[in-house]
């Protein structure tokens, strides 16, 4: 039976580089714990459950190469293991000590339970590489894996310097290609931030498709016959779907959106912030920084504020299988609706979201997740699931056109990441990439040490990342941010004089040791006349 409707669920897993070996605890390394024991994790579960309950489905995951790195990292996954400890261990003393309160004592020793399975998981069932896990799925053939640009960079800011914008895109190829043994069909433009002229690089990198929001498909150089329900294709090759309004409403809008609902857990009430600190012990950095601990006992109740009503997981997973079929339902009337319209083929309903929506921001994501794939397979006949490169290759001729400058945040312009917060930033990031391909073009590196350039490469490459002015525009943790980029390009001017004058070996390990992202990484891809 041929479906009414496909429909492309995408996740989109990204963190910064936040490995700091300099450290034994520090703050921004807990974003990557968490990720890892709310979202990555629990996915990895879901997956591996549909896979043995022989439910059909498709799914892609575009995996960053930051967050792939620090996957790989032996440094960070030991730290992750200690960190599981004391998750455990916090939760084990709460349980013992509120053992006069049934309901707060029996969710503590949930949470016990819950983080030394998710410590087995880690450990016997991935053997702590959560990237193979993700590669064995996709080996399934219901997993499809893509990339993103190598350090998640902004880059219509980049694009000054063609260098800049070929080196994110490349060494993601790459780094994925020497991860998962292939490069990926699909990359996920950082913040879905396109300029006209970027589809060049994809192509030339090897990219069949990418993904813009709503706009950047409906205001085309040539206006989309289908609107986002088929993708448009640059003269390049690459195909460009839009996002789906409608999916993206239901799932994050802070009104309407699932995650709101009473019965779900509330992230912003962590014991971290309301134990007294003689009870925190471990999650308190330098014995004074409070943090989140993961361990969250209340449910939103309200979204107005006022008193929290203790936390009922399963009246939170009946209420995510209740919003799983709404979903579904949603789906199958959109389908039948768009269906009207349709010429030749089925419509596309792209539904992307960022991967960590799914658990850690809202804790009963992951099973909405498992209940929609079930109720998509079983409850209905109309939607099927696919990935864009299923779409590709069942439906290769598409309609010519080139998408508008765009992205995905604020107002879907780029000022949300080029700002008065963050824009003086701008041009040492272009003063850096310009010195970079000179010092290609002129061979410096061979002169000196090869791996002098390739350090400089890095540390570009960390400062070009979009989660700082992202991170300084929402005001979050501004001045780590500007310090993340300020010290990546110092480095980056240190190992320039280095590369010009007198060597430091002491500085350079400390450099290398401290950033040893992409072992393999390609300095040449600045050059003015670079390879592909």
């Amino acid at each position: 039976m041929t479906p009414k409707a496909y429909l492309a669920i995408v996740l989109h897993a990204h963190l910064p580089y936040v490995r700091h070996p300099e450290h034994e605890n520090f703050l921004e390394e807990l974003w990557f714990y968490e990720a890892l024991a709310e979202t990555y994790i629990p996915l990895i579960q879901v997956l591996n459950r549909l896979e043995n309950d022989g439910v059909g489905y498709r799914l892609l995951l575009s995996l960053s190469p930051t967050l792939v790195s620090m996957l790989e990292d032996e440094l960070l996954q030991e730290r992750f293991v200690r960190h599981l400890g004391k998750v455990i261990r916090l939760a084990d003393r709460e349980a013992e000590r509120t053992g006069h309160d049934g309901g707060r004592r029996l969710l503590c020793r949930r949470y016990g339970e819950r983080y030394r399975d998710i410590l087995y998981w880690f450990e016997e069932k991935c053997g702590r590489r959560l990237a193979g896990a993700f590669s064995r799925l996709a080996d399934y053939g219901h997993l499809e894996l893509m990339t993103c640009g190598a350090t998640h960079g902004f880059l219509p800011i980049l694009q000054q310097n063609p260098g800049a914008v070929r080196a994110q895109i490349n060494t993601a190829r790459d780094y994925h290609a020497s991860v998962f043994g292939s490069p990926p069909d699909g990359i996920w433009i950082p913040e879905c931030a396109y300029y006209p002229g970027l589809e060049t690089f994809l192509a030339d990198a090897g990219f069949f498709y990418s993904f813009v929001d709503a706009h950047g498909v409906e205001n085309a150089e040539t206006a989309p016959r289908h609107g986002v329900y088929s993708p448009v294709c640059t003269r390049e090759g690459v195909a460009f779907f839009g996002r789906d309004r409608e999916t993206g409403r239901q799932v994050w809008s802070a009104e309407q959106g699932y995650p709101g609902h009473p019965y779900y857990r509330e992230f912003y009430r962590d014991l971290g912030h309301e134990l007294p600190e003689s009870e925190l012990g471990e999650f308190l950095i330098d014995g004074r920084i409070r943090v989140n601990t993961g361990l969250k006992l209340k449910r939103i109740t309200s979204r107005h504020g006022g008193e929290k009503e203790l936390y009922d997981p399963g009246r939170a997973r009946e209420q995510a299988a209740r919003d799983a079929a709404h979903f579904v339902e949603n789906r199958v009337r959109q389908a039948e609706m768009l269906s009207v319209f349709a010429a030749d083929r089925p419509p596309i309903i792209t539904a992307p979201y960022d991967a960590e929506l799914f658990g850690h921001w809202w804790h009963e994501g992951p099973w909405f997740l498992d209940y929609v794939f079930r109720k998509l397979r079983y409850d209905q006949e109309v939607v099927v699931t696919l990935t864009p490169g299923d779409y590709l290759r069942r439906h290769p001729d598409n309609q010519l056109s080139r998408p508008a400058g765009s992205s995905w945040g604020g107002d879907g312009t780029y000022e949300f990441w080029i700002n008065d917060s963050n824009q003086d930033l701008v041009p040492a990031l272009h003063q850096a990439a310009d010195r970079l391909t000179a010092a290609v073009d002129r061979d410096e590196g061979v002169a000196r040490d090869p791996e002098l350039l390739k350090q400089m490469f890095r540390e570009l490459l960390l400062a070009q990342a979009s989660d700082w002015p992202f991170i300084m525009r929402t005001g979050t943790s501004p001045d780590y941010a500007r310090k993340r980029v300020s010290d990546h390009l110092s480095r980056f001017w240190a190992l320039e004089n280095m590369l010009t004058g007198d060597p430091d070996a002491d500085v350079f390990s400390a450099i290398r040791a401290a950033d040893n992202i992409f072992p393999d990484c390609r300095p040449e891809y600045y050059a003015t006349r670079a390879p592909s």
